[in-house]
């Protein structure tokens, strides 16, 4: 096989059908732009989940006064019995201490909380008429093992002085659900991008074929194998994958410099998310690029074997 006759080949094809190349092009980089984009989004999510889960706490509020006569009047049953008594706060700490799952637990007393409150809410207008003995005290635990915080709303809930018991885990898992949604529906619009990639490949490699039936039927008649004369068709398919690929990959690369590390960046905007950085974006970059040539390469062969008639 003469590499100059398929190289010429190459570029004829593609002059030829140098309109419908360019869609593939835009077609697939679009396609591997979100392929890519969908797997930083999921190293992104798990990143944040290792990150923020070991940080979380579970927050035990006791009953204080004001809760008891709130909901002495609603007949809440929370706190029913009145505020928290010195030796229920005792029992309760200690109980958390003994549990093998609770690795670290704090105290926080009411002007604690009320210090807290004012430093995120002293803007507001609710903040102006919220006192210090309305705060409740309030016991952090921080757990060997994150994702069994349950154990410890199982355990405490509905207790002799306890008002109430939050995690934070539900608010982040609402908020990892949320962006799990958003990565399926960048991998549904992916897969669209893909399949209209792909409708795009076969009907190039079918326009490129009749336009060169005269040339392939020849090359048949003085001998040359199928494998011989589908050779330029399949390579120009995978040229078009590999611009695309490479595309793609300048995406990706830029919206990490510009949107995550660069300037006025969501890295510096948003201090408290551990985002990703380069060596997850890396990672990622040869395998768009191998898919960029695969599949326009695979698509171009199946469709040959079809509409190649010679």
């Amino acid at each position: 096989m003469r590499a100059q006759f398929v190289m010429s080949e190459i570029g004829v094809g593609l002059r030829r059908n140098l309109t419908m190349t360019f869609a593939v092009i835009i077609s697939v980089a679009l396609s591997l732009a979100l392929f890519g984009g969908s797997l930083l989004m999921r190293d992104q999510v798990s990143k944040m989940k290792g990150y923020w889960y070991d940080k979380v706490n579970v927050s035990i509020y006791l009953c204080n006064k004001s809760d008891a006569e709130e909901n002495g009047e609603s007949g809440s049953k929370a706190c029913a019995k009145g505020a928290v008594t010195p030796d229920q706060k005792q029992q309760i700490e200690t109980d958390l201490k003994k549990m093998e799952l609770v690795e670290t637990v704090h105290y926080e007393s009411s002007d604690e909380a009320y210090k807290h409150y004012k430093e995120r809410f002293g803007h507001t207008a609710l903040a102006s008429v919220v006192t210090p003995d309305q705060m409740p005290e309030s016991f952090r635990v921080k757990l060997k093992q994150p994702e069994k915080y349950q154990v410890i709303t199982t355990a405490f809930a509905g207790r002799d002085g306890v008002q109430s018991v939050e995690d934070q885990h539900q608010e982040l898992d609402n908020l990892f659900t949320m962006l799990g949604y958003l990565n399926l529906a960048a991998l549904g619009i992916m897969l669209i991008m893909l399949i209209v990639a792909l409708l795009l490949i076969v009907n190039t490699v079918r326009v490129s074929a009749f336009s060169r039936r005269r040339e392939t039927g020849i090359m048949r008649l003085v001998g040359a194998s199928s494998f011989y004369i589908q050779v330029p068709f399949i390579m120009e398919a995978a040229f078009a994958g590999l611009v695309g690929g490479v595309f793609a990959c300048v995406m990706l690369g830029a919206g990490q410099y510009f949107v995550i590390d660069h300037g006025a960046s969501l890295r510096t905007k948003m201090e408290l998310i551990n985002f990703i950085g380069w060596d997850s974006v890396l990672t990622k970059l040869p395998l768009v690029l191998v898919i960029g040539v695969l599949m326009p390469s695979l698509a171009a062969f199946i469709a040959l074997r079809k509409y190649l008639k010679v």
